[in-house]
C-alpha cells in the first residue's frame, strides 16, 4: 500500500467519502506524495509522452500559429506568451525557436508559465530560462494574452454524476474492506446539469470540471479585454458522456484507486463546457491531425527528413504519423481556439 493510499483511507474514515475531484487533486498534487510533485512524468522514462516530446514540429507549429494571431491583431508591442502546465518546457522552447524569425515577436513577448509542481518548475527554467512562473491566472499582466494549453485540462479535477430520474448521484471515493472503493450519493437535483436531462437516460454518467470552467472564464475575459488568442489542445470531445477517468503508470493503464500518487490521473475534456465558459469567440472543434496538416506539418516533416537517414529517419516518419494519423493522436486529440470577437481565428482553425 502506498503512503498516500494509507493517508487517504485514514482521511476518509475520519471525514467521510470524498469527491472524485478531491481524490484527483490529492493524488496529483499532494506536497510529499503527489504524482506531479515526486516524479518525472514525461518522456520515455516517465509514464506518458506528450506531443511536444514526440517531435519538435508540434511546438514549432503551435508557436507560429500564435505568432500569426499576434500579427493579425496588429503586432502589439507588449504581450504575454503563456503556457499552462508546460511539462519539461519542450513545447515553449520549440515555439520560441520557430518564432525567432518573426520580426518583433520576441522583443514584445513576456514568457510566463503556470505550473503547480516545484520539481517541474526547475526543469522548465532550465529549458526556458527567460520565463517566469505564476501561481494563478490572476498573476498575469494586463496586456494581450497568447496562451498555450496542451494536455493541461485533462488533468484538472472532475466531478462525476450518474443520472437517477430527474436527479443525480455523485460518484465518490470511500473505503470498503480496508481499501479504496467507489460509491454513489443519494440522488439530488443539480442545476448545472439541468440541460443534460435532455440527452441522457437513467444510469448515464457525466463529468464536470468546475476548475476548468473557472480558468476558461478568466482566459476569455482577458482575451476580450486586452486581445490575444488561446490554443487548447487535448483529448476529449464536444460534450461529456460516460466515465473517462483513467490512470497511467509505466505507459500502461492501471486502476485509478490501486496506487494513489504512483499513477497519472486524467479524464477526457468536455470542450463544449470550455467554449461556453469563455466570454470571447471560439473556433470549431478541430481534430489535431487536420489542424497540423493545415499548418503545414507535412512540408515541415519533408524538410527535416532531408538531413536524416536510417533509424533517425524512421523515427521522424513515425513521429509525423503519431501526431497526425486518425488511428494515432490525429483524431483523439482536438484543438479549440479562443480569440476576440471580430478578429480572425487562430491559424488552421475555423470560426
Amino acid at each position: 500500500m502506498t503512503a498516500l493510499k494509507a493517508e487517504l483511507i485514514a482521511q476518509i474514515r475520519a471525514n467521510g467519502p470524498m469527491s472524485v475531484a478531491e481524490f484527483m487533486t490529492t493524488c496529483l498534487l499532494h506536497p510529499t506524495h503527489g504524482y506531479y510533485t515526486t516524479r518525472q512524468a514525461f518522456g520515455a522514462d516517465g509514464d506518458f509522452i506528450t506531443a511536444p516530446e514526440i517531435s519538435q514540429m508540434f511546438g514549432e507549429l503551435v508557436g507560429l500559429a500564435l505568432a500569426q494571431s499576434w500579427l493579425d491583431q496588429g503586432a502589439p508591442d507588449r504581450f504575454t506568451l503563456a503556457e499552462l502546465g508546460p511539462g519539461r518546457g519542450t513545447l515553449m522552447a520549440d515555439a520560441l525557436r520557430a518564432t525567432k524569425a518573426v520580426p518583433g515577436f520576441h522583443d514584445a513577448a513576456e514568457i510566463v508559465l503556470l505550473e503547480a509542481s516545484p520539481t517541474l518548475r526547475i526543469q522548465q527554467l532550465d529549458t526556458v530560462p527567460q520565463a517566469r512562473h505564476i501561481d494563478t491566472l490572476a498573476d498575469l499582466p494586463d496586456q494581450p494574452l497568447y496562451l498555450i494549453a496542451n494536455e493541461f485540462f485533462d488533468a484538472l479535477p472532475i466531478r462525476q454524476f450518474q443520472r437517477d430520474g430527474a436527479g443525480w448521484r455523485e460518484k465518490r471515493v470511500g473505503v470498503q474492506d480496508d481499501t479504496l472503493s467507489f460509491g454513489l450519493t443519494d440522488p439530488t437535483p443539480q442545476d448545472a446539469l439541468a440541460h443534460r436531462l435532455e440527452d441522457t437516460k437513467d444510469g448515464d454518467l457525466v463529468e464536470v470540471s468546475p476548475a476548468a470552467a473557472t480558468l476558461l472564464s478568466e482566459i476569455g475575459t482577458r482575451i476580450t479585454q486586452h486581445g490575444g488568442a488561446a490554443l487548447i489542445i487535448d483529448y476529449g470531445d464536444w460534450r461529456s458522456l460516460g466515465d473517462t477517468l483513467q490512470a497511467m503508470a509505466d505507459h500502461a493503464p492501471t486502476d485509478p484507486l490501486a496506487n494513489p500518487g504512483h499513477a497519472d490521473l486524467t479524464a477526457h475534456v468536455d470542450f463544449e463546457a470550455l467554449a461556453q465558459a469563455a466570454p470571447c469567440a471560439h473556433t470549431r472543434l478541430t481534430p489535431q491531425g487536420v489542424w497540423l496538416e493545415r499548418l503545414g506539418i507535412t512540408a515541415r516533416a519533408q524538410a527535416l527528413a532531408q538531413n536524416l537517414s536510417g533509424a533517425a529517419l524512421d523515427s521522424h516518419i513515425g513521429a509525423h504519423r503519431r501526431l497526425t494519423h486518425p488511428s494515432e493522436m490525429g483524431t483523439l486529440f482536438k484543438v479549440l481556439g479562443l480569440y476576440p470577437t471580430g478578429q480572425p481565428p487562430p491559424a488552421g482553425l475555423e470560426p
